[in-house]
């Protein structure tokens, strides 16, 4: 605790120990899964996965991506939290130590699994890990709470391991990436290097979104770079640290987008998202576009709107700009009467309406979302973001961001981590509850809540 008040990390990871993790494979996919230590000296996850061309399990992938656009990450130890992200009784240690009663354990290998080609071995990892880590926890039941992670590779298989996760292993959520990768139409035969996202949001993943609202489990979007994930700007540059400063955000921001546009927050109105590892900074700005782009292009989109042909044509004749502008008037004159009698002589295709009017089933402001609850994100105690997020979004920006020491990773801030958030600036007692734990049970719901409540007590 931290003068009296509770505080729940709402992101940190497990560094799974592969010496452990590899018993909890099915022994036919052992084989598939091995680690190397590339030219640099560098350890790499590299998975035998299914060749697109070929349909046989022979394509060598690399994990984290050692080069090129997109590069993942290489020397990623954190000097402290690196061995306590591998073992739980030093983990505790440090939460003593820095007064965080609780942690959310993400996995760190997951992040590569999001991206697995073969269904069949996608599966046998996600089981995997979520057994390893509901072992791995056990014993720190009521300190240490594992997330349940989620493949997206075998939609069937997902919906049964929502419900093997919450119902009989006890997750208080799931991990689910912010989009999954898909061939290119221009570059099908370049894929899995080039790649488009299938978003989050898309239809096919709707029953593992509704089983997380059936058994009322948040869900954490999580990913990376470096893992193949399609990533925006990261895309495009090829060092580390580049990949790294939009990775996370740029994964994030296009899967909050899509979610909002595609109307899923409507057909689940339960639903509660984390967008994690990636900051706050910028949600205001990007609220913003959500509005202003409801507001200007679907609430009151006119696409009829058009200049007047007599007013057109006198200000063409009006005009006077250097020498040109006296020039052939009338041949000018001529070809603008005729973009108009062309435009009205062309006959509207099929799909016009579908064209002109985008996302027109979002029949309210997006803020309302946020409002309501349903989109949380994350903030680590070196961001100074949450000191602005309610001047920014009004009173709903107390009540979105979920304090994260981001645990285990090369970039987590462990000592004084508590400290920092307290000390940004002087927040009101119950404002500094919210970000030090409120926001995190009210994302996680029940279940985390309960739990919590049994600790304090």
């Amino acid at each position: 605790m931290y003068d009296g008040l509770l505080v729940v990390d709402a992101d940190a990871h497990k560094m799974e120990n592969p010496v452990v993790f590899f018993d909890y494979l099915e022994t036919p996919y052992r084989a598939r899964l091995s680690s190397r230590t590339d030219r640099h000296g560098q350890p790499r996850l590299v998975i035998r996965d299914l060749d697109p061309r070929t349909g046989r399990p022979e394509l060598e992938r690399v994990f984290p991506q050692p080069e090129g656009p997109g590069k993942g990450a290489f020397a990623a130890i954190h000097p402290e939290t690196a061995i306590g992200g591998v073992f739980n009784r030093i983990r505790v240690e440090h939460m003593d130590r820095e007064g965080i009663d609780a942690q959310v354990l993400y996995g760190s290998m997951t992040l590569s699994f999001e991206t697995i080609l073969d269904p069949e071995l996608a599966v046998a990892c996600m089981r995997a890990y979520n057994r390893y880590i509901a072992d791995d926890c056990r014993a720190w039941r009521g300190r240490l709470f594992p997330v349940g992670f989620i493949s997206l590779a075998d939609v069937g298989e997902a919906v049964t391991e929502v419900r093997r996760c919450v119902e009989e292993l006890g997750m208080i959520g799931l991990h689910l990436p912010p989009s999954v990768p898909v061939p290119h139409p221009a570059a099908p035969e370049a894929f899995p290097r080039i790649r488009l996202p299938k978003h989050l949001c898309h239809p096919d993943f709707h029953p593992v979104l509704a089983a997380a609202v059936e058994l009322d489990a948040a869900v954490g979007v999580h990913g990376s770079p470096g893992v193949y994930l399609p990533s925006g700007i990261a895309e495009q540059v090829d060092t580390f640290i580049l990949s790294h400063i939009f990775g996370h955000r740029n994964q994030m921001q296009m899967a909050l987008a899509t979610c909002v546009f595609e109307g899923l927050f409507d057909r689940f109105p339960t639903l509660r998202l984390g967008f994690l590892e990636a900051g706050c900074g910028w949600l205001p700005d990007l609220v913003h576009a959500f509005h202003e782009h409801w507001e200007k292009r679907i609430r009151d989109f006119d696409p009829t709107i058009s200049i007047r042909r007599g007013r057109f044509a006198g200000e063409l004749l009006r005009e006077r700009v250097g020498a040109d502008g006296k020039r052939h008037p009338l041949r000018k004159l001529r070809q603008a009467l005729q973009l108009y009698r062309r435009a009205s002589r062309d006959r509207r295709a099929d799909d016009t309406d579908a064209f002109l009017y985008e996302h027109r089933a979002l029949d309210h402001d997006p803020v309302d979302f946020f409002r309501r609850g349903q989109v949380f994100v994350s903030f680590e105690s070196d961001d100074p973001a949450p000191a602005y997020l309610r001047e920014a979004l009004g009173a709903w920006g107390e009540d979105v961001a979920c304090f994260s020491a981001d645990y285990g990773h090369w970039d987590g801030v462990l000592t004084d981590c508590v400290r920092n958030v307290a000390s940004a600036r002087p927040y009101a007692r119950e404002h500094l509850q919210k970000l030090l734990a409120g926001n995190c049970l009210r994302f996680y719901g029940r279940r985390l809540e309960a739990a919590v409540e049994r600790l304090a007590a």
